[in-house]
C-alpha cells in the first residue's frame, strides 16, 4: 500500500513539472478537486478524446455527433430523476469532523481484501515459477477463495441495503467491518446521510425573475431531448447512436485521489437506441467493443476488468463497468448500462411531448431502448499518465524516468535537435521543424548536451527525437530516436514524415480494434 501510495504521490509531482495538470488558482492556495491542464495535458486531453471520436463516430456510419448546453431546462432533471434521487450516502467522523462517502469507505476496504489476494497470488507464483497456473490458483486455493467470498458477501449486501435506502444498515457494516477514519484512525462514525450531488445556479437579470438552474450533472439527457431533432434531421434508423463529449459538474461528497474524482470533469458518453428485447445482446456487444478499444491503447490487458453492478440505478436492468488498476487499485473507468426506455419514457411524460421512433419495417410507433457507454475523460487522462510514468534501469546502472504514453495519444510527436548551436545544424533542424509541424505537433529544443534532452523528452513522454549533426550536412540523413527502446537509426529526412506518421497516425492504430 505504501509503494502504491509513493508511486501516486511520482504521478501527481510529475505531471505538475512537465505541465501536464496544475492546481487551479493556485496562486491563490487553489481550489478544493479542481485542475487545470497545462501545455502537455491539454495535448493529451485532446488526443484522447479524439480518439474516442473517431473510433465512436467516425468509424460508425450509424452514430452520429452532439454537442448540447450545459444548462437546461430545470424540469429536465426532475424527468431524469437526479432532483429526487441523485445523492451520494454521507458520513461523518465525530472525531476527525472528515466527511465521507459511506461506500466508498466500504468499496476501499475490500479493495484492502483484494491486496491480499494480489500479495497470495505473488508468494505463489515465486514458489511455482513457469509451472504456476494463475487462473486455477485463483480458482482453488482456500485462503483466496475466502477472501473472495469476504469480498462478495460485502458488496452484495452494500449493494442491497443503498438500493433498498436503509442508511442504518449501511452504517452498521461500517461498524461491524471495523473500519476507521483513513486520517486519523477513529471509528466514531455518524448516521448515514444522503447528499444530493447538484450544483444549483440561476438564470436571469434580476434575483427577483431569475429561474432556478442545475449545471448538469452528466452529458447523457442533452442526448435524449435531442433524440427526435437528431433522428429526424439525420433520417437515421433504429438502431443508431449520439456520441457527445463535454463538462459535468457534481459537488462531490469527497473528492479525492487527483484527477480521479473531481467537480468539474469532461465525459465521453454514446446513447445507443435500440429495439425493446434486442437490449441484452447490444449490451454484450458494446462491452466486448469498448474494452478492445481500450486495449488497443497497449496498456496492459492485466490492468482492466469487468465488475457487475450488484445494485443498479433506477433506470437500468443490466449494468458493468470496466474497472482500471490505479496507482490506488481497480476502480471504474468506463460504465456500461442498459437503460431500458427510462428516459425517454420520462421526459416524454414531463413535456408531454412523444419521443417515439416510428419503425417502416414493423408498422409501428415505439419508445426506443437506450444501451449507454460513459466514460470520463479525465479518469482516461489519469489511467493513461499513471500507467506511463516509470522508472528504469539502464545497463550502465544510471536511472532513467520516462513517460510511456501510447505514441498516437502523445502531447508531442517528436523533438527536434541540433546537435550544436552553429555549423549551420540549426538552419537545417529549423527546416525539418517547419516541414513536420503541419501533421504533427513538434518541439525544438537546442539546450544542454543531447544526452540531457533526450532525457528531457522522455520524461515529458515524447515518442520520437531527431538529431540534426555535421553528417547530416553531408548527406541529408539524421538520427532518430525511438523513447521506448532507446534505439537509435539513421535515417534520410526525405523519410522522416513517413515514418514518424506511421507510428503515431489514429488511423494506424484504431484498425488494431479490428
Amino acid at each position: 500500500m505504501a509503494k502504491q501510495e509513493d508511486q501516486f504521490k511520482k504521478v501527481i509531482s510529475h505531471a505538475k513539472e512537465y505541465g501536464y495538470i496544475f492546481p487551479s488558482s493556485e496562486i491563490y492556495d487553489g481550489l478544493s478537486a479542481v485542475y487545470d491542464y497545462g501545455q502537455n495535458g491539454v495535448e493529451l486531453k485532446r488526443n484522447i478524446r479524439e480518439y474516442w471520436w473517431k473510433a465512436m463516430v467516425q468509424l460508425h456510419e450509424n452514430i452520429v455527433g452532439l454537442d448540447s448546453s450545459i444548462f437546461m431546462h430545470p424540469t429536465t432533471w426532475k424527468a431524469s430523476g437526479h432532483v429526487d434521487a441523485f445523492n451520494d450516502p454521507l458520513i461523518d467522523n465525530k472525531d476527525s469532523k472528515k466527511r465521507y462517502r459511506a461506500d466508498v469507505l466500504v468499496e476501499d476496504h475490500t479493495a484492502k481484501i483484494e491486496a491480499k489476494i494480489e500479495k497470495e497470488v505473488k508468494k505463489a507464483a515465486k514458489r511455482f515459477g513457469d509451472d504456476f497456473d494463475q487462473e486455477q490458483f485463483l480458482a482453488t486455493n482456500p485462503r483466496v477463495l475466502k477472501y473472495q467470498e469476504e469480498i462478495q458477501a460485502i458488496l452484495k449486501r452494500l449493494g442491497r441495503s443503498l438500493e433498498k435506502e436503509d442508511l442504518a444498515d449501511v452504517k452498521a457494516l461500517i461498524e461491524e467491518l471495523g473500519i476507521a477514519d483513513p486520517e486519523t484512525g477513529s471509528k466514531n462514525w455518524t448516521d448515514v446521510k444522503q447528499f444530493n450531488l447538484m450544483f444549483g445556479t440561476k438564470l436571469g437579470a434580476s434575483a427577483d425573475t431569475a429561474m432556478d438552474l442545475y449545471l448538469r450533472p452528466e452529458t447523457a439527457q442533452g442526448i435524449f431531448v435531442n433524440f427526435l431533432n437528431v433522428q429526424k434531421t439525420g433520417r437515421m434508423k433504429i438502431p443508431f447512436g449520439i456520441a457527445q463529449t463535454g463538462k459535468a459538474f457534481r459537488n462531490e461528497i469527497v473528492a479525492r485521489q487527483f484527477i480521479f474524482r473531481m467537480r468539474e470533469f469532461e465525459q465521453m458518453e454514446m446513447q445507443f437506441f435500440i429495439k425493446p428485447g434486442t437490449q441484452k445482446e447490444w449490451y454484450e456487444y458494446w462491452k466486448e467493443a469498448r474494452l478492445k478499444w481500450h486495449l488497443s491503447l497497449g496498456l496492459g490487458e492485466e490492468n482492466y476488468r469487468y465488475h457487475d453492478h450488484e445494485k443498479l440505478a433506477h433506470y437500468a436492468d443490466a449494468a458493468a463497468d470496466i474497472e482500471f488498476r490505479f496507482p490506488f487499485g481497480f476502480k471504474e473507468l468506463e460504465g456500461i448500462h442498459s437503460r431500458t426506455d427510462f428516459d425517454l419514457a420520462k421526459h416524454e411524460e414531463f413535456s408531454g411531448k412523444k419521443l417515439q421512433f416510428f419503425d417502416p419495417e414493423e408498422n409501428k410507433s415505439y419508445t426506443p431502448y437506450v444501451l449507454e457507454t460513459s466514460i470520463g475523460l479525465d479518469r482516461m487522462f489519469l489511467a493513461v499518465f499513471s500507467s506511463a510514468l516509470q522508472e528504469e534501469e539502464l545497463e550502465n546502472g544510471s536511472t532513467r524516468t520516462v513517460l510511456r504514453i501510447p505514441a498516437v495519444l502523445a502531447p508531442t510527436k517528436v523533438a527536434i535537435l541540433p546537435l550544436i548551436k552553429k555549423d549551420g545544424l540549426p538552419e537545417v533542424a529549423r527546416r525539418i521543424f517547419d516541414d513536420l509541424k503541419w501533421d504533427m505537433q513538434v518541439d525544438y529544443d537546442e539546450k544542454d548536451a543531447v544526452g540531457r534532452r533526450y532525457r528531457r523528452q522522455d520524461a515529458a513522454g515524447t515518442p520520437f527525437c531527431v538529431t540534426v549533426d555535421h553528417e547530416t550536412l553531408e548527406n541529408d540523413t539524421v538520427t532518430l530516436r525511438y523513447r521506448d527502446s532507446m534505439e537509435q537509426k539513421r535515417v534520410a529526412i526525405s523519410d522522416l514524415h513517413a515514418m514518424i506518421s506511421k507510428e503515431t497516425n489514429m488511423s494506424h492504430w484504431l484498425k488494431r480494434i479490428s
